[in-house]
């Protein structure tokens, strides 16, 4: 009662304002075709006789606003004064499925603005449009002409497959922390994308559609037809303030839309913005493409991890299991993010139970990594054929134990490999280099073996191939050179398997060591490490004793179900990067009235490591790159200047989001003039 006293006196007497109320009960009934479905979780027990009084006000009020033009916005004769227009925009949401509550909730906070500002007095434009450009569309398409073709149509799944369920991405704890300048996300998105179904047929029923409605989806453009008009009408059934004749769809399949991305395009490239160079990028090697955020099913924010690979010569004679390799040089590959502390290496870890493999780089070289790994550099020119790891012998940790090594670097002039029951496999290559004197987890494990005779009985770990002693390599003011050992004799640390508090100690020792270390050893001694550490790092890859290597920093799933790596490309890509652009942006920001410092910060972050954006990609919808057409724009290369087009859409379309069918202006006289 007392929500309609105050609607009654305060808002009422805008009728446009009707809305408000209408919309309180917008999610509890089915009025529209995407809650058809779920029409039935409403109670019937309870009289509707208030509900449908209700609708039949929300029905009249639509129909009243329809029939004024009640939020039909255009220009006027005068400029505006300071608070006479109002200019509302929503991101526009990808249609691969229908709208939920979750874009009803965002974008109440726009079309609530924008009525209190129309009833200031204010022109307020809201148009809305909807995106299919990239991948997901063509990914799903694809998926559902690949389940009729192995299951029939309508396909048939056994009741094993259609139970199983999409594992989530879990976040991980990065065992790194951060160095000055990097930035680490604290959350991950739960990548159950897919509503728990395994197959794209189940996820189209969800929708409520039916077996032979779904078979028509496997053209990809079928998607673009159904979804938006839904939209539409849902958005109205909310009871959105927006002006419709500016609605539009993305790709080529509107061609005033496609004339515009490839005039930006075009503007961009003349300006010297677009160029094309060679990165490393997340890749899908099943598309055949990096595979951006909007592409991805889990690993939305990950970029690529870069370590230094370190070469680790295995000193002949190979033992038997090694014997395929003779005639070859074979190295035990480490990925390090810390080249610099090679001098202290004591000897290398395999896990005992890890899965490895002997693989062919070149015509005379041999790593021995994880397969993972060796599809990680197969994408960057490090495979004997391109693109395909080729393993000449599979290996586990065991195999491994006791090989004699030269290391890069080493004071020692050989160690051993030896067991480390703590190795990750899905990081890094599965080879770890063990620096005790700077490392917790190194220390304890080294303490673990030489505390336990079992433990290296165990392993068949000979005496003669444990280190002696620590090398100390770097000082730093509040550890001394030790500073592994001080860390874990603080922290009371009782083995490699005390996890949280080796990675306390990793937190305390890591920054520090970097930022205040002093390098004790080798030509740099006296020199600060973090002057020092890409010196060293260069050093060893012109020298041949390394080379570069990245990696996803966390899993990352292309929407075609597949586990992407990073590839070194070629591909066109924006300088969002370069110096005067970035400041002019930065000074932008520095105008910008935002509601908090938070997301203040987050755009000085994005604008702190976004450099070269890459803006092509050859598989999925969307329109041509004018000046090399085997690419496509990118999903978010295409989403940056919408908001400029809404001003003239209507011009183009006037409610016809596709080809603009009554519009005098034809696409091909959109041009650069």
């Amino acid at each position: 009662d007392i929500s309609f006293h105050y609607l009654s006196h305060t808002v009422a007497p805008s009728l446009p304002n009707l809305g408000l109320l209408s919309r309180w009960t917008r999610f509890t009934t089915a009025t529209s075709s995407s809650l058809r479905h779920c029409y039935g979780m409403a109670s019937e027990k309870k009289s509707s006789v208030r509900r449908d009084r209700l609708l039949e006000i929300e029905v009249a009020a639509r129909k009243w606003w329809e029939d004024e033009e009640v939020y039909k916005s255009e220009s006027r004769k005068d400029p505006p004064k300071d608070g006479e227009k109002f200019f509302a925009t929503f991101p526009f949401p990808y249609m691969n499925g229908y709208l939920h509550i979750g874009h009803a909730f965002s974008l109440s906070k726009v079309d609530f603005a924008s009525a209190y500002h129309r009833l200031r007095g204010a022109n307020v434009l809201l148009p809305f449009g909807f995106h299919c450009t990239g991948m997901p569309i063509k990914a799903s398409a694809d998926k559902l002409s690949r389940e009729i073709q192995k299951f029939g149509n309508p396909p048939v799944f056994t009741a094993e497959e259609s139970t199983k369920q999409v594992v989530p991405e879990v976040e991980e704890e990065s065992d790194t922390p951060a160095l000055p300048g990097q930035f680490k996300g604290k959350k991950s998105k739960v990548a159950a994308k897919s509503g728990g179904q395994v197959y794209q047929w189940e996820i189209m029923r969800s929708f409520g559609l039916t077996d032979s409605e779904i078979a028509r989806f496997q053209d990809p453009y079928e998607w673009l037809y159904y979804f938006p008009p839904l939209a539409v009408e849902d958005l109205r059934a909310y009871g959105l303030g927006c002006d419709w004749r500016r609605s539009f769809v993305t790709t080529d399949v509107n061609p005033f839309f496609d004339a515009f991305v490839r005039w930006q395009m075009r503007k961009l490239k003349s300006m010297g913005k677009i160029v094309k160079d060679r990165r490393y990028t997340i890749f899908s090697p099943f598309d055949g493409q990096p595979c951006a955020d909007h592409d991805r099913a889990t690993g939305e924010g990950v970029q690529p991890q870069e370590y230094t690979l370190v070469k680790m010569e295995v000193v002949k004679p190979f033992p038997p299991k090694l014997g395929p390799l003779e005639g070859k040089r074979v190295f035990l590959a480490a990925a390090t993010l810390r080249p610099e502390t090679l001098y202290g290496q004591t000897n290398a870890w395999v896990l005992p139970d890890g899965k490895y493999g002997a693989y062919e780089i070149s015509e005379t070289d041999v790593f021995i990594l994880t397969e993972r790994a060796a599809r990680n550099l197969a994408y960057q020119n490090f495979s004997k054929i391109p693109q395909k790891p080729s393993c000449l012998v599979e290996l586990t940790g065991y195999d491994l134990i006791g090989l004699p090594l030269r290391s890069p670097l080493g004071v020692i002039e050989i160690i051993y490999t030896l067991p480390m029951l703590t190795i990750l496999t899905n990081k890094g290559t599965g080879i770890v280099t063990c620096v005790p004197s700077d490392s917790p987890d190194d220390y304890m494990a080294l303490h673990d073996l030489n505390a336990k005779p079992a433990l290296r009985a165990k392993y068949g770990v000979k005496d003669e191939w444990m280190p002696s002693d620590i090398i100390p390599i770097i000082n730093i003011p509040e550890f001394g050179d030790r500073t592994a050992e001080k860390v874990c004799l603080d922290l009371k640390i009782k083995s490699q398997n005390d996890k949280e508090k080796l990675a306390e100690g990793k937190r305390l020792t890591y920054l520090k060591g970097f930022t205040e270390g002093t390098m004790i050893i080798g030509e740099f001694a006296g020199r600060k490490v973090q002057e020092v550490k890409p010196i060293i790092k260069t050093q060893l890859i012109e020298s041949g004793e390394a080379i570069l290597y990245s990696e996803p920093e966390k899993p990352v799933m292309s929407r075609s179900g597949d586990e992407c790596v990073v590839a070194l490309t070629d591909q066109w890509y924006i300088t969002y990067g370069e110096s005067e652009w970035r400041n002019m942006a930065e000074e932008c920001l520095s105008n910008m009235n935002l509601y908090s410092e938070e997301t203040r910060h987050g755009f000085e972050h994005t604008l702190s490591w976004l450099n070269q954006w890459a803006c092509s990609r050859s598989f999925g919808l969307g329109t041509r790159i004018p000046w090399d057409e085997q690419f496509l724009v990118e999903s978010l290369s295409d989403s940056t200047l919408y908001m400029a087009y809404y001003t003239v859409a209507h011009i183009f379309h006037d409610g016809d989001m596709y080809k603009g069918s009554k519009s005098l202006v034809k696409p091909q006289q959109m041009n650069d003039d």
